[in-house]
């Protein structure tokens, strides 16, 4: 009578294959972790970028003055046709003309001629590093640059 091989998996096969999975997510998790972060300080920067902008061209297509407002201690940031609440892992930072700003918010406004009054918005992550959002006073001009 011929004996025909089992089929299916020793233990030390199982084992071995269950350390190899152990391993690698390990390795794995804090890396998409770190990862999904820097995704949403770009998204935030992309966020703040976008209604810096859309405020200077509305102000120039107005002439009107158009305001965006920052909340830091809630992570908001609004002008007057949207508001949008920015990732917790972001934490932000307003440096707005002092007789603008209200109520623990930070404003920046853009006036019909294409100045503004000036100020940015740093983002940054727990570690202190990040991107600052500045807006040139004079021409109103939004750029970033590493903190």
């Amino acid at each position: 009578m011929l004996r025909t091989p089992s089929t299916g998996f020793s233990l030390v096969e199982m084992l071995v294959a269950i350390a190899i999975v152990g391993f690698v997510m390990a390795v794995a998790v804090p890396s998409s972790i770190q990862l999904y972060d820097g995704m949403q300080r770009r998204q935030a920067v992309r966020t703040t970028m976008e209604f810096l902008n859309s405020a200077r061209e509305r102000a120039l297509a107005t002439g009107t003055y158009q305001d965006v407002m920052v909340k830091p201690s809630s992570n908001q940031i609004w002008n007057s046709r949207k508001r949008a609440t920015l990732s917790a892992a972001v934490r932000l930072q307003v440096h707005g003309a002092a007789e603008l700003n209200f109520d623990q918010t930070g404003v920046i406004r853009f006036y019909p001629d294409g100045s503004s009054s000036g100020g940015g918005v740093d983002l940054a992550r727990a570690d202190g590093s990040g991107t600052r959002v500045t807006v040139d006073w004079l021409i109103g001009r939004v750029e970033q640059a590493s903190l």
